[in-house]
């Protein structure tokens, strides 16, 4: 609904209905639905909120998706990012005013009390894109495009309340503009996006590399530069070996001293495949194993596999392909050079692994055998054990890592998570109290091979397995990475229970040189932390570990060079939270000593890009990091040089390098990321891969699966630009400038700027609430999520034409919207591009009713009759009619209209059959209705399909049989409908009279019905497949039919219509009993056609009409017998009416002469009113029209409501009333005592002045036994059968049910014992709740002609009120809504 009134501050979330409005019994009338043509809905509100497209809406979102209006901004205000912080919520953007007040770019909003904040006075002075709620040190990082108080990135002090400068100053160039700030998979980095550059130096850092480690084509500067882990204390087998001297050792291709060689190579037995396996015994580190050919005559190895230890897993391996200089990867087998130019290949692990040896199978070769003249496992860069004799002397190094220390080590023996290996390890004890300097100390001087970027681990075995949890404290750790880089010195906690790996370095690392090496100094911490045992710390030394993240951290790249402050990047920057502040009024360039591993990202980013950066357009707007420790960047760029080169728009950083994705990227900009465990959900403005592999099916928004490196589509994708995603309850919210989303290429689902993808069902489902327009940003809070943009609408429910309703608490309704998601016609959409790009511009606009001018097909006859009104249109998708059917135990709703959905992947329109309980709609077999479905009844199995459509392959026109059962159309014998010259067949009405058996009763708009003449009306005999006409027939159009009588014996029909007699009525009556036609008042009363009628309760003396006025607007107008009154509608000029119908209400109002206190009118369609506005659903009780419900079409325009239908075909509006169980039970056995009592002393009485023992009666034998047959089956029979006994001097069970009973007996099952729980009867068994019934079915046919008995057929379907006596059960008619007593064993 649109509404005209301003959104205030102090909206109240939540509020439902406005104070006095009545609450409708729906229970009291079935399973209840309510269709029409919108996508969201809501109950009225006194509060109407206008949104104001110019600014910018930010709304909440509970977790079942209902929406509620915030706040707004200024005009051409904008909201783009947010966060939570504990119980606020951040948001930021472009906008000087929240709600009227003066705030500037960056808010705070409450949502307990409801507060918007500003954040101080000294803010960002532009706009801020992203916002980073860092919880860890209750700061609010904030980035975008602004000056002050900092270039792009600014940090609001939360417990101070003020801003501060961020702890750098290194974000210039390009735009000057941070769009992104995420946090890396720990959480212990801050990652900066955006177009800007970023500049490292002041620091002079030797790169040379190990000048020992020879060149090969098949390594990279990462892979050289990891040392080889030592192997002479490993066992190391080949088998079968070759028995060829100088080449049947394996061991000398571990370190080999000279070239290809005897002495220097190994060979396999001729004609066997080899295994060569590598066990340490211990833990180790491992990032993959170098690998070099032998190139001996007749020997080679062409395919190799690699299983570690001890998982016994096959390892997928990635290495550089020699011939292309590609990274690629492989498995089994993985091919080796044989390429004599190629010296080594190395070949490594997709992350570090903890292992214990290696296996190695030599499955492919040339000549007689399998060879290699070089085999090394590379560890993850280097490492340092506390144990000397684990810090052998690598291949290829000078010299090994060794340790020094201070006071007392002693080897401890632990265990390792890896099974059957252990690990020694030194421990020192030392006394509560003693100073760092007095206390011992420890220091590991790891052999760095080559300059890099090192993350450094200090390892720490569990307590547990050491037993010693009791003596462990806190150690201070201090790092030298490096001459001229500072110490890191950080407080390592020991007390761990289970092995850890602590990090306390990230960082640049020198290689050792005889100038300096890197050392790892530990020492009791400055405060320990615990009491000790028996006043006595420990303290443990492990190992230490580096792993490699980037090497060659020169400015040069040159691997032997070195230079000062040169390092570039573009677009990224990763900034670790435990850094101290490196600049202060900032300079533009970062210390080297805050560069990272994953700043390299940014360096090979801005080399991809040609080392420069000259357009504008070029950003990074989107940043993920996977849990393997890959990180995924996207936004606007075309990668021209390096290892990712050609790849646009999105790409990927792992093991140091750039990476190009599956089919080298996406073809438009990114704008947004999503990561779910390995599926990464990318949204922006493009429609397929770079290299076109999906053919367009991206379209805004793509999958891309991690582990299988392949794109996805969902559905089809949306047809414009994706702003924002989100991730919430196992659902993916997109939020953009779209209008459809397409689950496949041919149907379309409105959704205007906001929709959700269920990643489960891989579908597009209904989000929950409604909202409509261009939107900027989703985001989670605390406990809802927030959205906002430009909106044009919003709704508390997000339906597609349906919902369910049921009696709520007192704010109403429970609103159930329809499970699955209703489009546009698959006609109306074109597979090929350019159409889905205009998907929402094709024509949608159907009428509840014919649009047609038909005042000329009467001209000739009637020159009074008019056409009917023109109805507001119903865009696709629109629900217009329901009914429901009993598929065995399930109630299964059908719904018709203008729509098309999928069900499997079978496409259906037009008509669905939607199950409540599994939320699944499937539509019909065969073909599909080619058209409008305005009217559905469900006799039996057979479902009747009206409205203005066709049917392929048939002669159908407006009217169709489809057979339940069966599943499949019915068309056979039935005569199609024939328009009336120059219009189309419109059919709005399909009845059954209960007066009229196997009678179907169809009106409208059409001239005959085969070969009959039964204009707009007529009837159909569902026994012989033919068409009647009624009495003498109309002219004109039906738009309604109501029945009057106590069994429907008169049809009320509303529209433009006149008799044969040509006297315009427009509301018409026809008796069944003698089958004439008659006016309803006359034209004089009704100025113009009518659109609906309605009947209160059965009564001919009580008609509601709706309709044109002589003014123009809509009235309301009521039959009392005699005259038609216009009624006290305030409905102005547009509205229309499409239902009247008479609902039962929970809470009686004030009766009147007009209508009963116990029901309402319930009016829909589209309404205007001057004092409430727009709604699409209003209650009047005789004197007050009450706005009940608004709905809001697709477009965030005003929809409407076609139509509320309901199971039960007719109920009682009477509220029964009930005493609580407790009361009642008591009341039953106090009745029950009572009773007792009476009938006891009447029988002593009797018994003492009338027995007389010649009189008494003989049982007979054969009544005895017909007797038992009929024994009383309830207390109250036998109490029954007990006076019966006292007083008649009979047995208790002597005349019971015989076949001599008397005419009635007064304590016979009738309908004065089934009262509810309001008779004692009732009270004998207990109490049902309140209103509980079950349904059943007739077995056999009961006639029910005594008292208080319900006559059913076999067959038909029945509601139990009351099931307790197990020979009689009290129960309702649900087709005639009759109630009394049956036989139980007739029920099932």
């Amino acid at each position: 609904m649109f509404f005209t009134l301003p959104l205030l501050l102090a909206f109240v979330p939540g509020q439902n209905v406005v104070n006095g409005v009545p609450q409708v019994d729906f229970d009291r009338m079935g399973i209840v639905g309510l269709a029409g043509a919108f996508a969201g809905l809501d109950l009225f509100h006194n509060s109407s909120v206008h949104f104001d497209t110019t600014t910018s809406t930010l709304l909440s979102r509970s977790p079942d998706g209902f929406l509620t209006p915030l706040a707004s901004t200024n005009p051409g205000g904008s909201i783009l990012a947010g966060c939570s912080l504990g119980d606020t919520f951040y948001f930021s953007g472009s906008f000087t005013s929240i709600n009227g007040a003066s705030v500037s770019n960056v808010a705070s909003y409450e949502p307990s009390s409801g507060f918007f904040g500003s954040l101080g006075s000294n803010g960002p002075n532009g706009e801020v894109r992203a916002v980073f709620c860092d919880a860890k040190n209750n700061k609010l990082w904030v980035g975008g495009n602004f000056t002050s108080p900092a270039s792009s990135v600014a940090v609001w002090n939360i417990p101070t309340g003020m801003w501060v400068q961020p702890p750098f100053s290194g974000i210039t160039g390009a735009q000057a503009e941070v769009n992104s700030i995420t946090t890396n998979s720990s959480q212990t980095s801050l990652f900066f996006a955006g177009s800007f550059t970023t500049s490292f130096g002041t620091s002079s850092l030797n790169g040379t590399n190990n000048p020992n480690v020879p060149f090969s084509a098949g390594a990279t500067p990462f892979s050289s530069s990891l040392v080889p882990i030592p192997l002479q204390q490993a066992e190391v087998d080949g088998s079968p070996s070759s028995d060829a001297a100088g080449f049947n050792d394996i061991h000398n291709i571990l370190c080999p001293s000279g070239p290809d060689g005897a002495g220097n190579t190994w060979f396999a037995a001729d004609q066997n495949a080899a295994l060569i396996t590598i066990r340490a015994f211990s833990f180790i580190s491992a990032n993959g194993v170098r690998l070099g050919n032998t190139f001996q005559n007749n020997h080679g190895t062409t395919g190799f596999t690699v299983t570690t230890i001890p998982d016994n897993n096959v390892q997928t391996l990635q290495y550089i392909d020699p011939t292309t200089g590609q990274n690629t990867t492989c498995s089994n087998p993985c091919p080796l050079s044989t390429d004599a130019s190629i010296l080594y290949q190395d070949f490594l692990f997709p992350s570090s692994m903890s292992i214990t040896g290696v296996q190695i199978k030599l499955s492919e070769f040339t000549g007689a055998s399998p060879g290699l003249h070089l085999l090394q496992l590379l560890s993850s860069g280097a490492f340092a054990s506390s144990v000397e004799a684990n810090n052998g002397v690598s291949c290829f190094a000078p010299n090994p890592s060794n340790t020094t220390s201070t006071g007392q080590w002693v080897a401890k023996v632990a265990n390792t998570d890896i099974a059957g290996t252990i690990q020694t390890v030194l421990t020192s004890v030392v006394e509560v109290g003693t100073s760092p300097a007095a206390g011992p100390s420890f220091t590991w001087i790891p052999y760095v091979s080559a300059a890099g970027n090192y993350d450094i681990n200090l390892l720490i075995p569990g307590c547990t397995n050491l037993q010693d949890c009791a003596m462990r404290t806190t150690v201070k750790v201090t790092v030298f990475p490096g001459q001229g880089l500072q110490p890191v010195v950080s407080t390592i906690n020991q007390q761990n229970t289970a092995d850890t790996a602590a990090l306390i370095y990230s960082g640049p690392i020198l290689p050792s040189s005889p100038a300096f090496v890197t050392t790892i100094s530990m020492s009791l911490a400055d405060s320990p932390a615990g009491t000790g045992q028996s006043g006595q710390y420990e303290l443990v030394a492990d190992r230490v570990q580096l792993v490699l993240r980037s090497s060659n951290i020169s400015a040069s790249g040159d691997a032997n060079g070195s230079a000062q402050g040169a390092d570039r990047g573009f677009g990224f920057l990763e900034w670790p939270l435990n850094l101290p502040a490196v600049t202060s009024g900032g300079t533009t360039v970062l210390p080297n000593s805050t560069l990272t591993f994953l700043d390299s990202l940014g360096f090979d980013l801005l080399n991809g890009l040609g080392g420069t950066v000259t357009s504008n357009s070029v950003v990074i707007n989107a940043v993920a990091h996977h849990t393997s420790g890959a990180i995924f960047f996207g936004g606007a760029f075309s990668l021209t040089s390096g290892a990712a080169s050609g790849s646009s728009n999105i790409a990927i950083f792992k093991n140091g390098a750039l990476s190009p994705l599956a089919e080298s990227g996406l073809d438009g900009p990114v704008t947004s990321f999503a990561l779910s465990g390995d599926q990464l959900f990318v949204g922006g403005s493009f429609r397929d891969t770079t290299s076109g592999s999906t053919h367009g099916s991206l379209a805004g928004v793509a999958l891309y699966d991690v582990q299988k490196n392949n794109w996805s589509s969902l559905g089809a994708g949306v047809n414009g630009k994706v702003n924002s995603l989100g991730l919430l309850s196992g659902q993916l919210q997109v939020v953009g400038n779209f209008t459809i989303v397409s689950p496949d290429e041919a149907t379309g689902i409105n959704a205007a700027g906001f929709a959700a993808w269920d990643i489960k069902s891989s579908s597009w489902v209904n989000p929950g609430g409604f909202i409509a327009g261009s939107l900027s940003f989703i985001g989670n809070g605390t406990s809802s999520q927030f959205v906002a943009g430009n909106v044009v609408a919003s709704q508390r429910f997000g339906a597609a034409g349906m919902v369910m309703l049921k009696n709520g608490g007192s704010d109403g309704p429970q609103v159930t919207p329809l499970g699955g998601e209703l489009g546009v016609s698959s006609p109306q959409i074109s597979t090929n591009s350019s159409s889905r790009r205009r998907r929402n511009h094709i024509s949608r606009a159907t009428s509840w009713m014919s649009q047609l001018k038909v005042s000329h097909v009467f001209s000739r006859q009637i020159n009074q009759l008019v056409s009917l009104p023109s109805s507001v249109t119903a865009s696709a998708p629109a629900v217009l009619a329901g009914a429901f059917w009993t598929n065995h135990s399930a109630e299964i709703v059908i719904i018709g209209g203008n729509f098309s959905f999928f069900s499997g992947s079978v496409a259906s329109r037009g008509v669905g059959l939607y199950n409540p309980q599994s939320k699944f709609i499937r539509g019909l077999n065969g073909s599909q209705p080619n058209g409008i479905v305005r009217a559905l009844l469900v006799d039996g199995n057979h479902l009747y399909v009206g409205g203005e459509f066709t049917i392929l392959g048939t002669n159908v026109n407006g009217l169709a049989i489809y057979d339940l059962e069966k599943d499949q159309w019915d068309l056979t014998g039935l005569q199609p409908l024939q328009a009336i010259s120059g219009s189309n067949v419109v059919v709005r009405s399909i009845t059954q009279s209960a007066t009229k058996a196997n009678t179907v009763i169809v009106a409208g708009s059409f001239a005959q019905a085969g070969s009959l003449r039964c204009q707009s009306i007529c009837t159909f005999d569902t026994d012989t497949i033919q068409w009647n006409s009624l009495g003498s027939g109309i002219q004109g159009e039906v738009a309604s039919v109501a029945y009057a009588g106590k069994d429907q014996d008169t049809l009320i029909a509303a529209g433009s219509i006149a008799l044969t007699d040509n006297v315009v009525s427009n509301v018409v009556q026809f008796s069944f009993a003698n089958a004439t036609w008659s006016s309803v008042g006359t034209n004089a009363d009704l100025p113009g056609p009518m659109t609906a009628v309605e009947v209160n309760g059965g009564n001919a003396s009580s008609i509601f009409a709706a309709g044109p006025s002589a003014d123009g607007s809509t009235a309301l107008y009521f039959w009392n017998g005699i005259k038609w009154t216009t009624l006290g509608s305030s409905l102005q000029a547009g509205s229309n009416v499409a239902q009247l119908i008479m609902v039962p209400v929970q809470e009686t109002h004030a009766g009147n002469s007009v209508i009963e206190a116990d029901r309402m009118l319930m009016i829909s369609g589209m309404l205007t009113d001057p004092v409430f506005g727009n709604a699409s659903s209003a209650l009047y009780d005789g004197q007050n029209l009450i706005p009940y419900i608004v709905s809001t079409s697709p477009t965030g325009d005003s929809g409407a409501v076609a139509s509320l239908f309901h199971s039960f075909s007719t109920f009682s509006f009477d509220r029964h009333r009930f005493l609580a169980a407790g009361v009642v039970i008591l009341i039953s056995i106090a009745i029950a005592a009572g009773v007792v009592f009476l009938l006891a002393l009447i029988g002593i009485l009797w018994t003492l002045f009338s027995r007389k023992e010649d009189k008494v009666s003989k049982l007979d034998a054969e009544d005895d036994d017909d007797s038992t047959r009929h024994r009383p089956s309830s207390l109250l029979e036998h109490i029954n059968a007990a006076t019966r006994t006292t007083i008649l001097g009979t047995t208790p069970f002597a005349e019971y049910n015989t076949e001599e009973k008397v005419a009635q007996d007064p304590f016979g099952p009738d309908a004065s014992n089934y009262v509810r729980t309001e008779t004692p009867s009732d009270a004998v068994g207990g109490m049902l709740s309140e209103e509980m019934s079950r349904p059943a079915h007739a077995r056999y046919s009961f006639d029910g002609t005594g008292e208080g008995e319900l006559p059913i057929s076999a067959g038909s379907k029945v509601e139990v009120l009351d099931d307790r006596d197990p020979a009689w059960w009290y129960a309702r008619d649900v087709q005639t809504g009759r109630e009394g007593v049956v036989p139980a064993a007739y029920l099932y």
